[in-house]
């Protein structure tokens, strides 16, 4: 084992501090319809513009590694935020910075570490708890427009969009974001669907930075057995790179060797290539994979039907204009399938439905017809140059996860007001001892800080305006820094998503909580 540097107590917190704070500093200014851009170098290509705070925040690398530990720590936050509301990331960080500040020094003049992480886990709950009993329902396509037009910087044209989008599909169906080919920015439903398995390896990802795999003008091919080797579709496989194509496979399972092979064909030989499982089990798993075949025009290649692997081509399989696999989920778009075939299984599912007695199999069955007749909306973005369409992207991407966060949980009022008055109404809370007082304290104020930064961001003074919104009785009453007005945030429809205000509040002060009671930290000597 190599070396290791260790160091201590205040040394320790400090260099952390200086770490959140530098990452932190770079993510906040981003915070608000008044937010300034952050320009990304890249290695080949024209710098990107973003405001998107978990774009910035990866980006942050220090080279003092116990300063990067801190940075590390609060990119965490970021990135949790983001992967459980697809949105707040900024607001996660900038609370994140605020407890950390408070509570070190807390700890410098002498307090219980553990006592305050108590009182911050105390204050957070009943801030959580009011914060959902603020929340109000989203009710019509106007106000899930208002809060996709908040999300992407008070772009009204991106939230109508959307909401459109979402009316065409329902608010539960898939909508997809990709590059246009002109100046405008259009919304087209296609035939498409979306099921729960993601890629059965992380070689298969085209694109790290979302940890997904995207390809275009692709081939199905359909299984019903499990794939144990790869060669009886060599020539299947040979065909396939001839022709250009992206290749998806739907299997019941794959071995372990055929799977590496296929990742070997995928780095070497550029085989543009993804493998899944099918869905469901035993005769849901095999009518999943009729849908499927009957959706992108293609066949069940199964040994019941008397067809061998050694024995298909490219004509036997079904077609798709695009494949997304993350994780957990794989969506074809624009399947080439027959439109009076899929109107005819649509019918099909329909008087299975009807026929149905049991409720577990009927729910099924809905998801199917759901999957089946809901389609894909499709947003393509334009713009003038590859790094404007690249910004309004990250824009609508995050609207896109504002608007199902808000449809989920409701919405409260927007611009930090619902975070502020949330530390308002903890001055009520008990506490055990004075150490744990002093972490509700923290939380109070930490949670000013994202209302203090919006109006920072848009020229004027954070504490002034905190303070003025802070002496209003009412629960609705905040500032605009779009229109740099006071209103009633309800009204001017300037709301957030339940779901992303209380995620951002949870993760901040999890990870925040974990630094105050860390004494020593430990990197490998340089």
């Amino acid at each position: 084992m190599s070396a290791k540097d260790v160091i201590f107590g205040t040394e320790a917190r400090g260099r952390m501090v200086k770490g959140i704070d530098i990452l932190a500093n770079t993510v906040r200014v981003t915070l608000g319809p008044r937010g300034r851009n952050v320009i990304l170098a890249r290695d080949y290509g024209v710098p990107r513009i973003t405001k998107d705070g978990v774009t910035v925040a990866q980006e942050v690398e220090l080279s003092d590694r116990f300063e990067n530990m801190g940075a590390r720590l609060v990119r965490e936050v970021a990135t949790r935020t983001n992967d459980e509301a697809g949105d707040g990331t900024t607001t996660a960080t900038v609370l994140a910075q605020a407890i950390v500040r408070e509570g070190m020094k807390a700890v410098a003049a002498g307090l219980n570490p553990m006592d305050l992480k108590r009182g911050i886990d105390s204050a957070v709950r009943a801030a959580v708890k009011t914060i959902t009993g603020m929340s109000r329902p989203v009710r019509d396509s106007d106000e899930i427009a208002r809060v996709g037009t908040i999300s992407a910087n008070g772009d009204a044209a991106i939230g109508r969009q959307i909401a459109d989008a979402m009316e065409r599909v329902g608010k539960d169906g898939i909508i997809t974001v990709e590059d246009a080919k002109g100046m405008e920015t259009t919304t087209e439903l296609v035939e498409g669907m979306q099921f729960d398995r993601g890629y059965l390896s992380p070689h298969f990802i085209t694109d790290p930075q979302k940890m997904a795999v995207e390809l275009e003008d692709c081939v199905v091919l359909l299984l019903d057995s499990k794939l144990s080797a790869l060669k009886p579709m060599l020539s299947l496989l040979e065909e396939v790179l001839e022709a250009d194509k992206g290749l998806l496979i739907v299997t019941e399972d794959i071995e372990s060797e055929a799977l590496a092979m296929l990742v070997v064909n995928k780095l070497r030989a550029r085989l543009k290539v993804v493998a899944v499982k099918t869905p469901g089990f035993g005769e849901s798993r095999k009518a999943m994979l009729e849908d499927l075949a009957i959706l992108t025009g293609g066949e069940v290649i199964s040994a019941d039907l008397g067809t061998r692997l050694e024995d298909v081509t490219m004509t036997r399989l079904g077609t798709a204009t695009k494949i997304l696999v993350g994780k957990v989920t794989t969506t074809l778009i624009g399947g080439q399938g027959d439109k009076l075939a899929i109107a005819s299984r649509v019918d099909h599912i329909r008087a299975l439905i009807e026929d149905e007695t049991s409720d577990y199999e009927k729910e099924k069955l809905q998801q199917r017809l759901a999957r089946l007749a809901g389609g894909v909306a499709v947003i393509r973005v334009g713009g003038a140059t590859k790094t404007e369409v690249a910004e309004r992207k990250d824009r609508i991407d995050d609207a896109l996860h504002a608007t199902r966060a808000a449809v989920e949980e409701g919405v409260v009022p927007g611009g930090g007001v619902a975070h502020l008055l949330a530390g308002k109404l903890l001055n009520d809370l008990k506490s055990d001892n004075a150490d744990q007082e002093a972490g509700i304290r923290i939380i109070r104020r930490a949670l000013q800080a994202p209302l203090r930064q919006i109006a920072e961001n848009a020229g004027l003074d954070g504490a002034v305006i905190a303070g003025k919104i802070s002496d209003s009785a009412s629960r609705s009453f905040g500032f605009d820094a779009q229109t740099l007005s006071f209103v009633d945030m309800f009204e001017a429809g300037v709301v957030d998503p339940t779901k992303v205000v209380r995620i951002a509040l949870e993760d901040a002060a999890s990870i925040a909580g974990l630094l105050i009671t860390t004494e020593v930290m430990i990197a490998e000597l340089r």
